[in-house]
């Protein structure tokens, strides 16, 4: 959820609005931060752009999702932490079919045409998440896709309210006003009746409390404007 104007990815900004703020982010900036952290514990992470694919085809997906790559002895990682739903809690290693389960998920890579596929099973479904090439992106290919994903009319982060956090057993996302609670392999989902009752979600499942939640916009729920 991108609440205010878009800040660039310097790890003031983000330290202050993520960690000290506990606000709401999304992959350049989660994955920047958490780059940032690694760097400082001695590890050398890469960055990559890839392709969300869960919607439409790779033909058609922008380079829109920042993600990282780490060497590990003779074993390279997959670290994903800013995808959102769907997204790997563990490293993955980067081989073909070497799932990876965490609860009620699992996660493996495969390849396809030159790319590194992220798929996903829960349950009976299984969801091609992105694609990517994996080669070393350059920092300015990262501030570009941030700047379009957080203001370009389209995006779904500029008409979408879009929220998850972990609890026990599962997680909770947030889509406009649909939220899904998944726990122990088992989705329910409701309607939020009002923005005092997201207020209190985030509140209570992500012990942050938000005043402006209560006159929040978003394009596609026209009864919120």
């Amino acid at each position: 959820m991108l609440l205010g104007r878009p800040i660039r990815l310097d790890l003031a900004s983000l330290q202050d609005k993520l960690v000290r703020r506990r606000r709401g982010g999304y992959c350049f900036e989660q994955v920047t931060l958490f780059a940032a952290v690694l760097e400082r514990l001695g590890f050398a992470p890469v960055r990559h752009t890839a392709r969300v694919i869960r919607v439409v085809p790779r033909t058609e997906a922008p380079r829109s999702h920042m993600l990282l790559t780490v060497a590990l002895g003779s074993t390279t990682f997959v670290l994903d932490p800013g995808f959102g739903g769907g997204a790997p809690r563990l490293p993955l290693p980067l081989r073909e079919h070497a799932p990876v389960a965490c609860e009620d998920e699992t996660h493996w890579l495969v390849r396809d045409d030159g790319h590194w596929v992220l798929k996903v099973r829960t349950g009976d479904a299984e969801t091609d998440c992105w694609a990517s090439t994996l080669e070393r992106d350059n920092l300015v290919d990262f501030e570009m896709g941030n700047h379009f994903t957080s203001t370009y009319p389209a995006s779904p982060f500029v008409n979408r309210l879009l929220l998850q956090a972990y609890v026990p057993g599962g997680r909770i996302r947030v889509m406009n006003r649909d939220v899904t609670e998944s726990r122990h392999g088992r989705a329910l989902t409701r309607t939020l009746a009002s923005r005092s009752e997201l207020r209190a979600l985030v509140a209570e499942t992500m012990d942050v409390d938000l005043p402006e939640l209560e006159t929040l916009r978003i394009p596609s729920v026209p009864e919120w404007h």
